[in-house]
């Protein structure tokens, strides 16, 4: 049997909105109102999670969801440049904004490196297979755009640049079907009714 991860993108925030450093950030009343518009297309699930930030949260929460939080899968760290914008520290530290776009290894910002945070979100996805077992499941999560990315890292077995590479749009389902080692890759969908596998649940849980 196979496992499918299924992970959906937060709503915007106003940290979102203005491409400021902050995964703490709550949502706000226009995330909340279309992610409550979207409930009806959220797939079902064993067990949902969530990823520990009030962005995470919040947006489980108006998905209808009961997620337990997920420490393995909080935001990616960025130390000091937490609460600022791209735009204000690649104008302040050039030098330093270049070396973390492009040494996965640095971390001048004094929090996570690329590379750890690839490798922390990654071991989530690598347990998943002798939780589940022969048996299988389906897991859903509501994650940040960052772990979104590093999750398909590494389930594909990519290098960690190709992280910069990826997108992830707000409200949006990318799944992953298979096991550890051997994952198919289905990118980030609109929350939408679809056929299939991506079908809306009858009631929400934690576990069903």
């Amino acid at each position: 049997m196979t496992i499918k991860v299924m992970l959906i993108s937060p709503a915007l925030n106003a940290a979102l909105r203005e491409a400021r450093f902050d995964g703490d950030a709550p949502l706000d009343a226009v995330g909340v109102r279309r992610a409550r518009a979207a409930a009806a297309a959220v797939p079902a699930a064993d067990r949902y999670v969530c990823g520990p930030s009030e962005q995470c949260a919040g947006t489980a929460d108006a998905l209808g969801l009961r997620a337990e939080r997920e420490l393995a899968l909080r935001g990616w760290d960025m130390g000091r440049w937490n609460g600022q914008r791209l735009e204000e520290v690649s104008g302040s530290e050039p030098e330093a904004v270049s070396a973390w776009m492009t040494d996965p290894s640095a971390a001048p910002h004094g929090g996570e490196p690329l590379l750890e945070f690839c490798a922390r979100v990654g071991r989530w996805l690598d347990c998943l297979q002798p939780l589940y077992g022969d048996e299988g499941g389906r897991v859903l999560g509501v994650v940040e755009p960052a772990v979104v990315r590093a999750v398909i890292v590494r389930a594909l077995a990519l290098p960690t640049e190709a992280f910069w590479r990826l997108d992830v749009a707000p409200l949006t389902l990318t799944g992953l079907s298979g096991r550890s080692g051997r994952w198919n890759l289905r990118c980030g969908q609109p929350l939408s009714p679809a056929p299939g596998d991506w079908r809306p649940p009858a009631a929400h849980s934690m576990n069903n």
